[in-house]
């Protein structure tokens, strides 16, 4: 259905905390496509999340074509064939592997790929503070990353979570042909849920805070 110009996809209706618990990692996915309208909002959320002096240190790929995906995951094989091989892992169990995620991202509808920006962060003299800076660039792309994933959720979409472009930043941006101050970090997956995923259990509050006075 349409809203004024807004266009929503089985809408959950809840409130906040409800979007928190709701929102769930998703593996695999139906074939059905995301509207383009859906997908920027789910991009507009990101762009609201706090960041170090309101620089907003981050900037995004929209992988919809079978082509394009088909090109980044080929060219990120082989750094995932390298790196499970330095681990000893059996060269049946990395070819496994590798078929499954190379699955997981042909099948998605729409992929985001998240890239850290920081060229417009603040300079220093010296690196303590400039690593500070760095730092805070990457936990605002974090809180980024959440706003896409609560906001996807809220519309009626489900979202996974994939680091698999943090082991290799340079082939993926290669690969799509981003500009070298694109360092990719993150992949969200986007679409409609094929199917329901097992939810891992989180840990109880009693273990998570050290201190409160």
């Amino acid at each position: 259905m349409e809203t004024g110009d807004q266009t929503v996809a089985g809408e959950r209706r809840c409130d906040a905390h409800g979007v928190i618990l709701g929102r769930r990692s998703v593996r695999r996915f139906l074939a059905e496509p995301v509207a383009d309208p859906l997908v920027e909002q789910v991009l507009d959320a990101g762009r609201w999340a706090p960041s170090p002096h309101g620089t907003q240190p981050w900037r995004f790929a929209v992988l919809t074509e079978t082509t394009i995906k088909t090109k980044m995951a080929d060219a990120m094989a082989s750094a995932w064939q390298h790196n499970l091989a330095m681990d000893g892992q059996d060269a049946d169990v990395i070819a496994k592997r590798l078929a499954g995620s190379r699955l997981r991202l042909l099948e998605t509808p729409v992929l985001l790929l998240l890239c850290l920006y920081l060229e417009d962060l603040e300079r220093y003299p010296d690196a303590e503070r400039q690593a500070a800076e760095r730092t805070m660039a990457i936990q605002s792309l974090g809180a980024c990353a959440q706003n896409m994933l609560l906001a996807a959720y809220q519309l009626g979409l489900d979202t996974g979570w994939m680091c698999a472009p943090l082991f290799c930043p340079e082939v993926a941006r290669d690969a799509l042909g981003l500009p070298q101050d694109h360092i990719p970090h993150a992949l969200l997956q986007l679409g409609y849920a094929a199917a329901d995923p097992k939810r891992r259990k989180r840990r109880h509050l009693d273990e998570l805070i050290t201190l409160w006075k």
